[in-house]
């Protein structure tokens, strides 16, 4: 486990840039943290790494938005979701088994459904309101 600093999303973009260096054609990473502590931010640096040129929002009323660059990228957010069922009623395993890069937001709402190897992103923003820790959990 370690811990990065980011001072904004250019700081945010580049360590999903190096993150995305070293995952496998095929990768889940699962995204915790608040409202507003860089979860999104951190999709669209993966997705720039990927070539993607489209702009990336948080699918946070469709569930699922998926981007086409080097490879697939699928971005869910599970926001408005209250129990794992619902996730597994929008069809979320067949999701999180698909080719490319499937990055999950708010992964609490569905932590029993991810696969082993699921790379862990926690996103906390400190009392200074301006920066943003991010615990990776690669285990």
């Amino acid at each position: 486990m370690r811990e990065v600093v980011s001072h904004g999303p250019e700081d945010t973009h580049r360590l999903a840039a190096e993150i995305l260096s070293s995952l496998p054609d095929r990768a889940v990473v699962a995204l915790y943290g608040d409202l507003g502590s860089g979860k999104t931010c951190f999709v669209q640096g993966l997705a720039e790494a990927m070539g993607i040129t489209e702009p990336v929002t948080s699918p946070t009323f469709t569930l699922v938005n998926e981007y086409k660059g080097g490879r697939l990228l699928t971005h869910v957010d599970l926001y408005r979701l209250t129990h794992p069922d619902e996730a597994l009623a929008m069809g979320f395993e067949e999701l999180i088994e698909s080719d490319g890069i499937t990055a999950v937001e708010w992964a609490e709402r569905a932590e029993e459904l991810f696969p082993a190897g699921t790379l862990r992103l926690r996103f906390r923003t400190p009392e200074d309101g301006q920066t943003r820790v991010i615990t990776i959990d690669e285990g």
